[in-house]
């Protein structure tokens, strides 16, 4: 009897088992919510295939057969079946598998579920924070089963955080289940985070709704601090930017009491002296790219400085004493450089490329550090200490801190001060180039480049105090890092007036910077 109750129930259900749609045939339908439980049918599925189809129809490359609703997969041209990946004949009677913001999120969610248990703990990770922002209840069987194999410290914190705010969106949840998944979420402390807590501000538990503000208040807390933290080092950034731009005017105005207005245009000059370097290495050594940077510097250094060399051998020598006519001058000079640039190669941008080690970024407790910009830094430090070292322990550098000091004292020592003055400004114009190689990576570059650093340059020195390259450091950093925290506040234009008047106003009480140098003819 019980044998044939048995074979009686499989005889009833068979039937209805053989007509039950498998998740493939969901696919085939124009009715999103079909496509949507095919997307979950398929994810809970196991079908190693399950990844290509799924990615096939985030593409709009999932098409199917409307007589036999077979799938089918287009990758260019070729056809191949969606189920067993073997090539098929070209069909023009299929029809798109459609996809919509819903199914969209729909498989977002199902990619995360397969990827829980690839070996990879990257992918793993990020298939948990895919979860976490869909919070897609399907997904909580998947992720119970990843918990309990997971081994990765890392990865088993963000399926905890994952869990946590799938549970606070399953119905039924208790309250007690809904406040322990709020510590979770709240440790993980970022926008996806804080949204997770603000959806159960309508929560029927006045507990749920205080531990959520809570939560919210403190994730508000770390993403003040996080920000500001992002906009001290976009500052450092730009303070590095500033004293590669200004050093090498630093120490040609404290030596010469030169205010020359084509700074700028040796910073260009550096810029585009990397321009043809990297020309000539995509043409004749290829292979040689990842060093083009390293080639440019000694490059820059060598045109700039020359340039600077003849500006000073040829017109300023001349106009020594007159400061009015110097500027006006070095301003012709900075004229006629652009122009000189703009007829050789045209008024457009020119690309420099970025060798691979510059190419990317990577997180540091929370902030975003861009790869190129932290070896900026880098080379800006290096720069300063490297003319640290040429202006204390060389004897050209002795020479130039004597004649910065008291020019007419050291001419009576014997040293030859029109000398010291032409290499002096030719140091610095040359360092003006090495701080165009490294503006190619973040600016364009063009016959205006250097125009958009010479004012700030100026600030720069008259701040920090004129020939002193630790006043240049400490005003470059400075300087850089007030503009970036005040520009989220007053915007970029009068976070920059703002700067200025500051400026004004010190200079108004310490006339000589925040590093007077000393000596004789400097204070008299």
């Amino acid at each position: 009897m019980t044998r044939f109750l048995a074979l009686l129930l499989l005889l009833i259900a068979a039937p209805a088992c053989a007509q039950a749609p498998s998740p493939y045939e969901k696919f085939a339908s124009d009715n999103y919510s079909d496509i949507d439980a095919g997307v979950a049918g398929l994810a809970a599925s196991g079908d190693p295939r399950a990844g290509d189809i799924l990615a096939a129809l985030s593409d709009g490359r999932l098409f199917y057969r409307p007589a036999d609703k077979t799938l089918f997969i287009k990758q260019g041209p070729a056809l191949s079946d969606a189920r067993t990946g073997a090539p098929a004949p070209a069909d023009d009677g299929l029809k798109l598998v459609r996809a919509n913001t819903r199914i969209r999120r729909a498989i977002e969610a199902a990619q995360g579920q397969l990827n829980l248990a690839s070996p990879n703990a990257g992918r793993r990770r990020e298939a948990a924070d895919a979860v976490f922002k869909a919070r897609d209840v399907a997904a909580l069987p998947a992720l119970d089963a990843a918990l309990a194999r997971e081994t990765d410290a890392s990865v088993k914190r963000t399926l905890t955080e994952a869990r946590a705010a799938v549970l606070l969106v399953k119905p039924g949840t208790s309250e007690g289940d809904r406040l322990s998944a709020i510590p979770p979420i709240q440790a993980r402390g970022d926008g996806d985070a804080m949204g997770a807590l603000r959806g159960l501000s309508a929560d029927p538990s006045e507990a749920v709704r205080a531990a959520a503000a809570k939560g919210i208040a403190a994730i508000e807390t770390k993403l003040a601090l996080l920000n500001a933290a992002q906009n001290v080092w976009y500052g450092v950034s730009l303070g590095s930017v500033l004293l590669l731009a200004a050093i090498g005017l630093a120490i040609t105005f404290g030596v010469m009491g030169v205010i020359n207005m084509a700074h700028g245009e040796m910073v260009m000059l550096g810029a585009y002296t990397t321009f043809l370097v990297q020309e000539l290495i995509r043409a004749k050594a290829p292979g040689l790219f990842g060093w083009s940077l390293a080639i440019s510097i000694p490059c820059a250094f060598v045109v700039a400085g020359a340039v600077g060399v003849l500006i000073e051998r040829f017109i300023i020598r001349f106009l020594y004493g007159r400061p009015l006519e110097t500027l006006l001058a070095t301003f012709g000079v900075s004229l006629a450089l652009q122009q000189t640039v703009r007829s050789i190669f045209g008024p457009t941008n020119r690309e420099v490329g970025a060798p691979a080690f510059m190419s990317g970024a990577f997180d540091l407790f929370g902030l975003s550090v861009t790869l190129g910009r932290m070896w900026i830094v880098a080379f800006s430090i290096a720069v300063f200490f490297g003319l640290m070292f040429v202006l204390r322990k060389t004897s050209f550098g002795l020479k130039t801190r004597a004649v910065t000091q008291n020019r007419r004292m050291a001419a009576a020592m014997g040293i030859r001060t029109p000398y010291v003055d032409a290499m002096t400004f030719g140091l610095g114009s040359g360092i003006a180039g090495i701080a165009g190689v490294a503006l190619s990576q973040i600016d364009n570059v063009s016959p205006n480049l250097g125009q958009s650093y010479i004012i700030d340059s100026f600030l720069v020195v008259v701040f920090g105090g004129v020939g002193s390259l630790w006043g240049t450091l400490v005003a470059a950093l400075t300087l850089g890092v007030a503009n970036k925290l005040a520009e989220p506040y007053f915007g970029a234009v009068l976070a920059k007036i703002g700067m200025l008047v500051f400026i004004i106003l010190f200079i108004q009480k310490r006339p000589r910077g925040l590093f007077a140098l000393k000596g004789r003819a400097v204070e008299s």
